[in-house]
C-alpha cells in the first residue's frame, strides 16, 4: 500500500510542475510580446515626435528665412517711425534756444543761470547790497529760487550730447554758490530782525514748564522766521514750506543748565536736499554695472545715500545767540554793531568735563505735502566727514496719525528725515493705454500706492496717488508738467518709482540686456497711441531666467494695473493689448494676447492668461517679425495702424521718457 501511494503523489507533483512551467512559458512569452508592443510603440511615438520635430522645424526655417527676407523692408519702416524720436529732440532743442532767445528779449534784469558771467554778477551784486529788510531778501530770494530751479532742470534735461562736462560742473557749482548766498542772506535778515524787534525773555522753568513755554513761543510766530531762515534749492521747494510746520524744542531734567541760554533763541531752518543734486545726466541704464568700485560703507551709523535720499528737506537746528538790542536814548536808536553775523551758542557749553547737560528734545510738525510710508530715518549731517550720521539721535517717536516726530539730541545739528528710495519698487503690477488721441494713461501700483498719470501731446499730469484707498497729494494732482518735472515732485513728495544707477543693488530685480530694454520701451511708445500693454502670471512659473507678472482683473471704468514682461536669454515677454475700434476709447481692457519680444525678434505665442503651464510655442497662423510694430501689424485694424502713424512725436516722446524712468520691464 505504502508504495502505490509514493508514485501516485510523484505523478501529482510532476503535473503541477509541468503546469508552472506551462504558466512561466506563457508569462515569458507575454512579456516578451508587450516589450515588443512596447518598444514597437516608442519607436512609434518618437519617429512621430522626430517628424513632428522635423515639420516644426522647417516651418521654423521657412518662418525665419520669411522673417529674414522682409527684415530689411521692416527695419527701414521701423526707422521710419523712429525718425519722430529725431523730431522730438531736435523740438526740445529749438525750444530751449527759443527759451533763451526769449529772455533775452525780455530784458527784465534776470541773468541766465547757464552763462557764468551773468550768474557771477548777479551774485556779486546782491553780496554788496546791504539791504536787510526781510520782505526784499524773501523776495530777492524767490528770483535765486527760480535760477537753482532752471540750472537744476538744465542738468536733468539737457541731453549728453548737448553739455559738456565742464558745463555740468559749473552750474553744479552755481547751484551751490546761490543756495549759499541766500543762506547767508537768510541769516542777516534775521539779524536784523532779532536787532529792531523785542525779544521776550524767557524765565527758568522746571523741565515740563519749559516745554510748554517753548511751544507757546515757537509755534506761533514761526512761520514768519521760518520763511525767513529757509533755503530750498529744488525746483518747487519754495512751494512746499508753506505747510506751517512747527517745531518745539525743550530741554529734560537738571533745570539750572537752561539758565545760561535763556536770552537766545532757536532758529529751523529748512532747505533741500543739497546732496541729491544731479551729478550725472546719463540715464541708469548706461550707468549699471558702474558702481562696483564704489567702497562699501562699514559704519552702519553712517548713511548710504544710495539707498536713502532726503524727504521733507533739510532742517538746520541752531541756538543763536541774541545780537545786540536797540537802545533808546532820546531821539536816538543806538545799537552795536558787530561784523561776525549770527553767532551759534555751543551746547553743551564749556565747562568741566564732568558736567552733565540735558538732551535736546525736537518736535517736527511733517509736511502735509510729503508722503512718509514707514517710519522716516533721521540723520545728522556732520560737517567734518562730510557725511550723514544716525549716532548722537535717540528716543524717537513717530507719530503718524498727528504727522509729527520727536527726538532727542546731545547736541544742535542740521538734520534730515531720510526714507527708502526703493520702498515703492519692485511694482506690484503696471499698465499703460490709450485713452485718445495722443493721449494715454499710465498706471504704476506699488506695495503702498497706486499712481496714477496722464498723458496728453507734450506733458504729463499726475491725476492720483492712492494710498490705502484714500486720495493724497491732491496739492500736486492735476497739473501739467514735463516728465522731468514731474519725477522731480514725486521724488520730492517721497513716492519715488524712478530707479537710479544703483537701485539694482537694493531691489530685487530680473536684468535684461540694455539694448532689448531700451529698443522695447522705443517701439511701446511708437504704438501706445492704439495698443495697451499689461502684465500676466506667469513670472513664478516661467523659471528664474524668464519674468512674467500676473494680470489683474479689471473693474468698471478702470483697468487694474497690469503688463507683463517676460526674460529668457535676454527675451522680454509681453502682455500687448490689441486694441480693436470699439476699444480705440478710453475704456478698460478685457482681452489679452501675449507677445514675446528680444530687441530683434517679436512673436505671438499660444498660451492665454488661463493656461496651465507656460510655453512658447508660437500662435498657431503666426510668424516671427524684425519689430514690435509688425508683428502687432498682422493683427491690426487699418484705424489702429493709421492711429500709430499719425501719432504725434512729442506724445511718444513723453511715453518713452516714461517708460524709460520707471523701467517696468526690469522693476514690476
Amino acid at each position: 500500500m505504502g508504495p502505490k501511494k509514493k508514485k501516485k503523489s510523484s505523478g501529482k507533483k510532476k503535473v503541477i510542475k509541468a503546469e508552472q512551467l506551462r504558466l512561466q512559458k506563457e508569462e515569458e512569452e507575454r512579456r516578451l510580446k508587450e516589450e515588443e508592443e512596447a518598444q514597437f510603440q516608442a519607436q512609434q511615438e518618437e519617429a512621430s515626435r522626430l517628424e513632428k520635430e522635423r515639420i516644426e522645424q522647417e516651418q521654423m526655417e521657412k518662418l525665419e528665412a520669411k522673417d529674414q527676407e522682409r527684415r530689411e523692408s521692416e527695419l527701414a519702416e521701423l526707422h521710419s517711425l523712429e525718425q519722430k524720436f529725431l523730431s522730438a529732440q531736435q523740438w526740445k532743442t529749438d525750444y530751449r534756444a527759443y527759451g533763451k532767445w526769449e529772455h533775452y528779449l525780455s530784458c527784465d534784469g534776470s541773468p541766465d543761470p547757464a552763462v557764468l558771467q551773468e550768474i557771477n554778477t548777479f551774485m556779486s551784486l546782491w553780496r554788496d547790497d546791504q539791504n536787510e529788510d526781510v520782505q526784499l531778501v524773501m523776495e530777492k530770494g524767490e528770483q535765486v529760487l527760480n535760477l537753482i530751479e532752471k540750472l537744476q532742470l538744465l542738468l536733468l534735461d539737457t541731453p549728453p550730447s548737448e553739455i559738456t562736462e565742464k558745463e555740468t560742473v559749473q552750474y553744479q557749482e552755481s547751484i551751490l554758490e546761490l543756495q549759499n548766498l541766500l543762506h547767508q542772506k537768510y541769516n542777516g535778515a534775521t539779524e536784523h530782525l532779532l536787532k529792531c524787534q523785542s525779544v521776550p525773555r524767557l524765565e527758568v522753568l522746571d523741565s515740563k514748564e519749559l516745554t510748554q513755554h517753548s511751544k507757546d513761543n515757537i509755534e506761533e510766530p514761526e512761520e514768519e522766521e521760518k520763511k525767513a531762515g529757509e533755503e530750498p534749492s529744488m525746483p518747487t521747494e519754495e512751494e512746499m514750506c508753506s505747510d506751517g510746520r512747527k517745531t518745539a524744542v525743550s530741554f529734560k531734567e537738571n533745570s539750572n543748565s537752561i539758565a545760561d541760554i535763556n536770552e537766545t533763541e532757536e532758529e529751523i531752518e529748512k532747505k533741500s536736499e543739497i546732496l541729491d543734486l544731479p551729478s550725472q545726466v546719463q540715464h541708469p541704464l548706461t550707468q549699471e554695472g558702474m558702481d562696483e568700485k564704489e567702497e562699501a560703507i562699514t559704519d552702519e551709523n553712517i548713511v548710504d545715500l544710495q539707498q536713502f535720499v532726503p524727504v521733507g528737506g533739510v532742517y538746520h537746528i541752531d541756538a543763536l545767540q541774541l545780537p545786540p538790542q536797540v537802545k533808546q536814548i532820546k531821539d536816538w536808536s543806538m545799537v552795536e554793531v558787530l561784523d561776525v553775523g549770527l553767532q551759534a551758542y555751543p551746547y553743551p557749553p564749556e565747562e568741566a568735563e564732568d558736567a552733565t547737560h540735558p538732551p535736546i528734545q525736537i518736535t517736527l510738525r511733517l509736511s502735509d505735502n510729503v508722503m512718509y510710508f514707514e517710519d522716516p530715518v533721521i540723520a545728522r549731517w556732520d560737517p567734518a566727514g562730510q557725511q550723514w550720521r544716525t549716532d548722537g539721535i535717540s528716543n524717537i517717536t513717530y507719530e503718524r496719525q498727528a504727522k509729527s516726530i520727536t527726538f532727542e539730541m546731545r547736541a544742535f545739528y542740521t538734520i534730515a528725515l531720510l526714507q527708502d528710495a526703493h520702498l515703492n519698487m519692485p511694482y506690484q503690477a503696471w499698465e499703460l493705454r490709450p485713452t485718445g488721441m495722443d493721449e494715454a494713461l499710465l498706471i504704476v501700483t506699488t506695495v503702498f500706492a497706486t499712481i496714477q498719470i496722464q498723458i496728453k501731446g507734450n506733458q504729463c499730469m499726475l491725476s492720483s496717488v492712492v494710498v490705502e484707498e484714500k486720495d493724497v497729494l491732491s496739492y500736486v494732482t492735476g497739473k501739467w508738467l514735463s516728465p522731468v518735472d514731474l519725477r522731480a515732485v514725486l521724488k520730492k513728495a517721497g513716492v519715488n518709482i524712478f530707479p537710479g544707477a544703483y537701485s539694482h543693488k537694493y531691489v530685487s530685480v530680473n536684468k535684461k540686456a540694455p539694448l532689448a530694454e531700451v529698443r522695447a520701451y522705443q517701439q511701446m511708445a511708437l504704438v501706445a497711441s492704439a495698443f495697451a500693454f499689461a502684465w500676466s502670471k506667469w513670472n513664478l512659473e516661467a523659471g528664474q531666467e524668464q519674468v512674467v507678472f500676473k494680470e489683474s482683473g479689471a473693474t468698471a471704468g478702470v483697468a487694474k494695473p497690469c503688463i507683463l514682461q517676460r526674460q529668457t536669454r535676454w527675451k522680454i515677454l509681453v502682455l500687448i493689448q490689441y486694441l480693436v475700434s470699439e476699444h480705440l476709447k478710453a475704456d478698460s481692457v478685457k482681452d489679452w494676447s501675449l507677445y514675446m519680444f528680444n530687441g530683434q525678434k517679436a512673436q505671438k505665442l499660444k498660451i492665454t492668461e488661463t493656461s496651465e503651464a507656460f510655453s512658447e510655442e508660437l500662435e498657431e497662423d503666426s510668424e516671427f517679425h524684425s519689430t514690435l510694430y509688425h508683428m502687432l501689424k498682422d493683427f491690426a485694424s487699418k484705424e489702429a495702424i493709421d492711429k500709430v502713424e499719425t501719432a504725434n512725436f512729442l506724445f511718444i516722446d513723453v511715453v518713452y521718457q516714461l517708460l524709460l524712468a520707471t523701467r517696468v520691464l526690469t522693476y514690476s
